[in-house]
């Protein structure tokens, strides 16, 4: 059907040209038959009438028909992404008789749709159960790991790989694992990795880190291999400041060893006259001197190694105390945490039966059932401090303590050593108001700052084995089924539409499409620095101000970012060429490059639907019923979103016609460019 535009046109044209022929008709019969009177009348509205009736005539058939079989289209274009969409467009009209016939094929599709979800719903509850308890297990692990296929795509990752990797835009479901670990190493091991599961070990440099990752074959039909990553910075760094010195101190501990052995045998031997006795005397005194400082050397070093055997992790203050005051209150004391919490190195378990122990002796000593635990930073320390109403405890007490036992067992630790395991010490301190007093303990502050990051409530997404059924990467792209392919979707905002004069972006985010599915947590969103001045014009459409981006990175730092967000996806936009211009001109600058193809769905939507009028997203977002949540419109990742929720609106319908590979789907838009310029 032709287009509203052109309807209305040929309605107005041949409206015209009935009304002016009319006239000249008129004019010709009144001129040569002079009638007169009412017959005069009848002559010049018989030669009107043709035009008045053609254009009185359009009404009702824009009313009638044309109309209602736009609506028709709309909603059929509903029905083909949607068959659970909302009816918005009821046949009307001439069309009206047949509302029961489309009802009948939805209520139909419908049915078929619930019968084949009734089949399947013991296996699906089956699946659902056992992912359920994949995805609770992965998530208690802290050993972060990382599955991936034959083809070294990403099939699942835990938490405590997303925590490792949480900067690093290349971690996500399907993803390059070269891209996020780019050793050499690995993939020489990977390709190595024997097939009877047995493992391999490997020490990786990654971001100024090091990484101890622990490699082995899943014995599964897809060949699939399993790392298990530990983050071993901190460990060699420990082990770097105890070898150095005891390798410094080994010969000199042998030379004077030797010295002393040689010595002593010439003086056991007879025949030494007393000068040479002497000297040798001498230099055994010097030796042992030496030896004895050596030894207290190598006595402060192990000390040493001692205290940092094992890694102290970074506390927050307020976990350590909510599990401390549900211990003691086991006991029938009230624990209560005050003061500003704060991030200390600790070793959790071994503190925490520290302080409940400390807590149990405090209250037998004092009779006091409430103690406050305090929590204040000093200069590189956090002082935890056990607070009571009272008098200090004395320091012949505190002694005996230090020899108390964590446990029953003769092989425990005692408190005083788990003191030293951190360093620290305790004492006692009567409060200013001479009421109360406290045992305090110093303890290591860690660096980090701020609360920890609450949990995600949304359902995880860290695994989808059927990736590993998608096509080889090696695959030539346009062949891709374009529901297996990996679409990046994604959206900038800009101080304005001048991209090659003085605007520039102040926003891009980016959202990925992977077999067919949105996965709604692997997002990129970032702001981006300007280096100018963000006009008011702009600002009342994106919400952005100068104040929102003065800290954000330049286009220089987000770009390459981006690109490795990007990865090997095919990218997707609505109106690319606006989106791909604003990040492409910049990447020859920063040494990246944007040639991968784009698809664009404002391209799309023209060539299925003609002649519709409205492709841009916020009219075919009220077509397809997209839902742009409160204050999203007008956002990169917002855009990005709805974008993408489109294209999966729109791939059914270009199934339909045969569309079903990425070169199909370039060739229907590169047609749609054609007709529109």
């Amino acid at each position: 059907m032709p287009t509203r535009q052109n309807l209305l046109g040929l309605w107005l044209a041949l409206s015209g040209i009935c009304v002016f022929g009319g006239f000249l008709l008129g004019w010709w019969l009144d001129q040569e038959l002079g009638p007169q009177g009412g017959v005069r009348w009848a002559l010049w509205i018989v030669a009107f009438s043709p035009g008045l009736l053609l254009l009185l005539m359009g009404l009702p058939l824009e009313i009638k028909l044309f109309g209602p079989l736009r609506h028709l289209q709309v909603q059929l274009a509903r029905f083909a992404a949607n068959p659970d969409g909302h009816d918005d467009y009821p046949a009307e009209g001439w069309l009206q008789p047949l509302q029961p016939d489309l009802n009948r094929l939805r209520e139909g599709w419908q049915q078929d749709r619930r019968a084949v979800a009734t089949a399947h719903s013991q296996g699906a509850a089956d699946a659902a159960r056992i992912r359920h308890e994949l995805e609770s297990v992965l998530s208690v692990l802290q050993l972060p790991l990382l599955l991936c296929d034959k083809h070294r795509r990403l099939l699942m990752f835990n938490p405590a790989a997303e925590q490792l990797f949480a900067h690093n835009p290349a971690l996500g479901l399907g993803r390059r694992l070269e891209e996020l670990l780019p050793a050499p190493s690995l993939a020489n091991a990977l390709g190595l990795l024997p097939a009877d599961g047995s493992p391999r070990e490997l020490v990786l440099p990654h971001a100024e880190r090091w990484l101890r990752c622990d490699l082995r074959r899943v014995l599964a039909n897809q060949g699939e291999a399993l790392l298990m990553l530990q983050d071993v910075t901190a460990q060699l760094a420990a082990d770097q400041e105890w070898r150095q010195p005891l390798a410094e101190l080994l010969p000199e501990l042998r030379r004077r060893t030797a010295n002393l052995t040689a010595a002593g045998e010439i003086l056991a031997s007879d025949g030494v006259d007393a000068p040479l006795r002497q000297r040798f005397e001498t230099a055994v005194a010097e030796d042992s001197a030496a030896l004895s400082g050596l030894v207290d050397q190598l006595g402060m070093l192990l000390e040493t190694m001692a205290k940092g055997h094992g890694e102290l992790a970074d506390t927050w203050s307020n976990d350590l105390l909510q599990v401390l005051t549900e211990r003691v209150a086991g006991n029938g004391i009230e624990l209560v945490a005050v003061g500003i919490p704060a991030w200390l190195k600790a070793d959790g378990p071994g503190l925490l039966d520290l302080l409940h122990r400390l807590v149990v002796l405090l209250v037998a000593d004092t009779g006091q059932q409430q103690i406050d635990a305090e929590i204040q930073i000093g200069n590189r320390r956090v002082y935890l401090d056990l607070v009571w109403r009272g008098k200090p405890i004395l320091y012949e007490t505190l002694e005996c303590w230090r020899a108390e036992r964590l446990a029953d067992s003769p092989i425990a630790p005692t408190l005083g050593d788990v003191l030293r395991r951190h360093d620290s010490d305790w004492w006692c301190l009567t409060d200013d108001d001479g009421l109360h007093a406290r045992l305090r303990l110093p303890l290591a502050a860690a660096e980090r700052v701020g609360a920890p990051t609450a949990p995600r409530q949304s359902r995880p997404e860290f695994h989808d084995f059927s990736i590993a059924d998608l096509p080889a990467p090696s695959t030539a792209l346009g062949e891709c089924p374009l529901r297996q392919l990996e679409l990046v979707v994604f959206d900038t905002e800009t101080t304005g539409l001048d991209l090659r004069g003085a605007d520039a972006v102040i926003s891009i985010a980016g959202c990925r499409i992977l077999n067919g599915r949105l996965l709604a947590r692997d997002v990129f969103d970032q702001r981006v620095f300007p280096e100018r001045a963000i006009p008011p014009d702009s600002t009342r459409i994106h919400g952005l101000t100068d104040t929102d981006v003065a800290n954000a990175p330049p286009i220089p730092v987000v770009l390459p970012r981006f690109r490795e967000f990007v990865g090997h996806g095919v990218l997707v936009a609505h109106n690319a060429a606006f989106d791909l211009l604003a990040v492409s001109q910049h990447a020859p600058s920063v040494g990246v490059s944007f040639d991968m193809p784009v698809l664009d769905t404002l391209l799309l939507s023209r060539a299925l639907d003609p002649t519709l009028e409205g492709h841009g997203l916020d009219a075919l977002a009220e077509r397809f019923q997209l839902i742009f949540p409160p204050g999203t419109r007008h956002t990169a990742l917002g855009d990005a979103r709805v974008t993408a929720e489109l294209l999966l609106a729109l791939l059914p319908r270009m199934e339909a016609r045969g569309v079903t590979t990425l070169a199909q789907a370039m060739e229907l838009q590169r047609r749609a460019l054609q007709v529109s310029v």
